[in-house]
């Protein structure tokens, strides 16, 4: 259900501003994606796990926050985004 490190690097990569970016919205909205799906495969064999389901609801919750906040700030970097992860708007 975690991230690797090599993943969360890959991810970092991808969708990193800067080199020493880790921490922009649109990094954090990239991993906590992955997260995300991750919890969804998790979730078609364990299908009562419902401490595991808490956190996915507050995790998509948290995504989606700072997806609202970077569509104030940046419109087209968040459509850029959504397209990227394949999210539905």
């Amino acid at each position: 259900m975690t991230l690797t490190n090599e993943k969360k690097k890959d991810v970092i990569e991808k969708f990193q501003v800067h080199q020493k970016d880790t921490g922009s919205a649109i990094v954090q909205i990239a991993l906590m994606t992955e997260r995300i799906n991750a919890l969804t495969e998790h979730f078609k064999t364990h299908k009562k796990d419902h401490h595991s389901r808490h956190g996915l609801l507050k995790l998509v919750g948290r995504r989606r926050k700072l997806l609202n906040y970077l569509r104030v700030r940046d419109l087209k970097k968040y459509r850029e985004v959504i397209d990227e992860l394949k999210l539905r708007k």
